[in-house]
């Protein structure tokens, strides 16, 4: 399609940058300010149309080239099939990103078809570059980064102090940053440090209650020890053998050998108070 190819014959990185130029001025012109008569000349009715750009910067709706493989890469395929199935605005979108495909597509063909070498291909790529994409001029993206890129560039003049008022404000003894900072982090590891001192003194105090209990049980347990060793059976008046089972009385507190008054350790386990044959009688009587 010798049309829409364009007769421009580029040969270096500024000649193929020119080429690219022309096309997406002319693109960017059916989407945005040709955009009735572009929406137009998409007929969904008709076959496979495409978007194409020319060096002249003017555009053309038409059919894709005939001869397969194409003598250059070919822009996207039946874009007029979406057209009215889509909101206007989507639509055209997707358009210019196919746009943008196709332009970048075209460049590097021309790239490597006049043999640019790697710091031709980056002249070309940094050129393609600095230009706003279709997409962002369509969408109104691009609009939107200029102003953001010139909003910090004033903002930073009007915020620069003239150089007397700056020695001015140097000369005041004005604390640092760094130990204010500094002081803070001290005051935190002060508190920090009362906390675990008031907790570590709690948990002594516990550890120290606890020791004192266990203390006075094994104290109680031993002297019951103590007690049972020195003890006399209140039967027979022995000691007896060291193993041999011992029943206390509740009542009087004396000390019998189980076998003196007939209980056995299976026995004494069924029995909540114990009264010796004394306590017994006493009690009857």
């Amino acid at each position: 399609m010798d049309g829409a190819q364009g007769s421009y014959v580029a040969r270096t990185p500024e000649e193929v940058f020119r080429d690219y130029r022309g096309r997406r001025a002319g693109m960017i012109k059916a989407l945005t300010t040709d955009v009735e008569k572009f929406f137009q000349a998409c007929d969904p009715d008709k076959e496979n149309l495409c978007l194409y750009g020319l060096p002249t910067e003017q555009w053309d709706v038409a059919l894709p080239a005939e001869e397969v493989p194409p003598e250059m890469p070919e822009p996207v395929l039946g874009i007029n099939f979406a057209r009215d199935g889509m909101d206007e605005k989507d639509w055209l979108a997707l358009v210019a990103v196919h746009s943008d495909a196709w332009l970048l597509a075209v460049a590097f063909y021309f790239g490597a078809r006049f043999g640019f070498d790697k710091e031709a291909r980056r002249r070309l790529f940094n050129m393609i570059n600095n230009l706003p994409t279709i997409y962002e001029v369509v969408t109104g993206t691009a609009k939107k980064q200029q102003m953001k890129e010139k909003t910090p560039n004033s903002s930073t003049k009007s915020n620069k102090p003239h150089p007397s008022k700056m020695s001015r404000v140097e000369t005041k003894p004005t604390p640092r940053k760094d130990e204010e900072e500094s002081g803070g982090e001290e005051e935190e590891e002060e508190e920090e440090e009362e906390e675990t001192k008031q907790k570590n003194h709690k948990r002594n105090n516990n550890i120290n209650n606890s020791n004192k209990k266990r203390t006075r049980n094994e104290d109680s347990e031993e002297e019951e020890e103590e007690e049972q060793d020195n003890a006399l059976c209140g039967s027979c008046g022995t000691k007896g053998a060291n193993d041999e089972f011992w029943i206390c009385c509740d009542l009087c507190e004396r000390w019998f050998h189980g076998r003196c008054v007939k209980v056995t350790p299976a026995k004494a386990e069924h029995i909540k108070q114990y009264k010796c044959p004394d306590c017994t009688s006493i009690k009857r009587k």
